[in-house]
């Protein structure tokens, strides 16, 4: 069953993400699979902040939309923006999106391969309940292998290159992240296992008092 940890505030979830990311590197995972969204931001923020050595660091990402990676929708300009270009880890392995949902897909199918099993696994959540680009009722979530491309996304745009649930069970730790009142329908669906983010038995929730419905 999945963990769910309420803090009081989102920024108390943002510093704890960050503080447990930073433990884990310096304890030895070689893995960091990013998300994009604004809620793990601040947490990129305040990892810059924080003692790893980012040299022995693979950085890798949960999905991507089909858009350049200078484009203001790219969740690897996020993180780089934010994180990447300040902490400078050994390898950055970005999903080329803008090849197109099943090119780009093959392309970082290799990739994942290659750094499995993943250490650490960041996520956000969307209202929905979508963890990376896996949407609730999509046939994705059924895919084989460690990702897949997505052609008709419910919220744009619609092609995106995503990991498989398979991928982030595979993973030793996935950490997902709620807060905002606008989140608590997520939340509730996930704890009842009845979206993809709660198709994640071993996933660790740290979420505030708002998306926890208090």
């Amino acid at each position: 069953m999945s963990d769910f940890i309420v803090l009081a505030t989102a920024e108390d979830v943002a510093e704890a993400a960050a503080a447990e990311i930073a433990e884990a590197l310096r304890g030895g995972a070689r893995s960091l699979v990013l998300a994009g969204g604004t809620t793990p931001k601040r947490c990129y923020e305040l990892l810059t902040e924080l003692d790893v050595e980012w040299g022995r660091v693979a950085v890798l990402f949960g999905d991507e939309r089909c858009v350049p990676p200078d484009h203001p929708d790219s969740n690897y300009r996020m993180a780089k923006e934010t994180l990447l270009d300040r902490v400078l880890p050994a390898t950055v392995y970005r999903i080329p999106a803008e090849l197109g949902p099943d090119e780009g897909a093959d392309e970082y199918a290799e990739v994942v391969a290659n750094a499995a099993p993943l250490d650490f696994v960041l996520q956000g959540v969307g209202e929905d309940g979508h963890i990376g680009s896996l949407f609730p009722g999509h046939p994705a979530l059924h895919s084989d292998g460690l990702t897949v491309g997505i052609h008709d996304s419910p919220k744009p745009p619609p092609q995106r290159v995503t990991l498989t649930l398979e991928a982030f069970r595979d993973a030793g730790r996935v950490l997902i992240l709620a807060t905002g009142k606008g989140k608590a329908e997520a939340v509730a669906l996930a704890r009842r296992g009845e979206s993809p983010s709660g198709m994640i038995p071993n996933a660790r929730w740290l979420i505030d008092r708002a998306a926890a419905g208090q």
